[in-house]
């Protein structure tokens, strides 16, 4: 099984969602790092991803081919990113029939009602706990 980690700009996000899932995730689980750039995906294959690609193609096509789907809730606007997440990348991602798994992080231009603040680091720890839920069941409520 697969999931795909989706970030851009650094990678930073992507590197330590990939970190947390590389070590708790079971061995037959796959973390593919999909960045909109080439330095996104080092990032998150430095850190521990079993495969990387780059780019439009690599995101949509990657999309029908993963469990799930992890990244921020950029992933899924068009233009998100500084312009890095195109339409096509975040129709790809939305209409994926992967579960998603979101961080509440976005451009400023989005604020997102009902989300407490907490820092980067503790809302990737929550994202990983969410998706290691996820493996154990997929059914299960993890709200």
């Amino acid at each position: 099984m697969i999931i795909g980690v989706i970030d851009g700009q650094d990678g930073a996000i992507g590197a330590g969602i990939t970190r947390q899932l590389k070590e708790k995730l079971p061995a037959d689980w796959e973390v593919v790092a999909l960045g909109t750039n080439a330095a996104a995906t080092a990032a998150m294959v430095e850190a521990g991803a079993d495969q990387g690609a780059t780019g439009e193609g690599a995101i949509v096509w990657n999309s029908l081919r993963c469990a799930a789907l992890a990244g921020s809730i950029g992933t899924v606007m068009a233009n998100s990113m500084m312009g890095e997440l195109t339409p096509r990348m975040a129709e790809a991602v939305a209409s994926s029939p992967a579960e998603k798994f979101l961080l509440p992080l976005s451009d400023a231009e989005v604020q997102i009602a009902g989300v407490s603040e907490s820092s980067a680091p503790e809302l990737i720890e929550d994202l990983a706990e969410r998706i290691l839920i996820w493996v154990r069941d997929p059914r299960e409520n993890i709200l």
